[in-house]
């Protein structure tokens, strides 16, 4: 009876190992137009299917990797629940589970509480990976919830790397929230941990490559990189992490509006 009882433990806490997981967060705010979020959904499962994002597998030690897709705003929503990936039509599964459909966002932009989530998923999912990864993509700075690098040192904490993917297109459809340099914004306030890098994208017609260039260097990856990979950004200093906080209260300020 206690041998059994033993082994049927360890059967259900036993995970699956995999070269890495990777959490996909993906900016849905008010900020994002309808046609921006489709153009989203559509780039990432463009690059997933990719030769280049599968030969990135291959070339692991375990030739897997456990991926989810998680949109967030002021909260958040799982559109894909965590997947091993091993095979093409595996890819080719999860990149159709993305083009289903597509919802507006409506929300403000908590970067901290997204981050916070996805360490969450990370932590409570049945994997074991080589690396462990959040990918954090959006268009404007934290101006909602936590600080955000109180929450991105919380990450860091426990051995996960977050890289980011700042959407610098400037469209004018929300330029009051509008920050020209949100890649050093993502550099000096978000991304962290071993080989983290930031990958800014300047217009949406560069937006897939951009995500399958990102997702090649986060699986393929093994050895430390420099601390940001600058993509046509110019060196600029460091800015105010609470940048997106002020904006917002500008905002409000400016509309006489009174939030409880």
């Amino acid at each position: 009876m206690t041998l059994t009882l033993c082994c049927s433990v360890t059967a259900q806490t036993s995970h699956t190992e995999v070269d890495l997981e990777l959490v996909l967060l993906v900016d849905v705010s008010r900020s994002m137009s309808a046609q921006e979020l489709e153009l989203q959904r559509r780039g990432y499962a463009e690059a997933l299917v990719s030769e280049d994002v599968f030969n990135a597998v291959q070339s692991g030690l375990l030739q897997s990797i456990a991926l989810t897709y998680i949109e967030w705003a002021g909260t958040q929503e799982v559109v894909v629940d965590w997947q091993l990936l091993e095979t093409r039509a595996d890819f080719q599964e999860f990149a159709n589970k993305l083009t289903v459909s597509f919802d507006d966002g409506l929300r403000r932009t908590s970067i901290s509480n997204a981050l916070a989530f996805a360490a969450s998923r990370i932590e409570r999912n049945r994997y074991a990976g080589l690396r462990r990864v959040i990918d954090i993509s959006g268009d404007g700075p934290n101006n909602m919830g936590p600080l955000v690098t109180r929450e991105r040192d919380k990450v860091l904490a426990r051995r996960i790397t977050i890289n980011g993917l700042p959407l610098m297109v400037d469209d004018g459809w929300n330029a009051f929230f509008h920050l020209p340099d949100l890649d050093v914004y993502y550099r000096s306030c978000v991304v962290g941990g071993a080989g983290a890098f930031v990958i800014p994208v300047y217009g949406w017609p560069d937006f897939a490559d951009a995500v399958k260039r990102k997702l090649v260097m986060e699986i393929a990856v093994a050895e430390p990189m420099p601390a940001v990979v600058r993509v046509q950004s110019p060196v600029r200093d460091p800015k105010d992490c609470e940048v997106g906080e002020k904006i917002w209260e500008d905002f409000i300020r400016q509309r006489n509006i009174y939030l409880p």
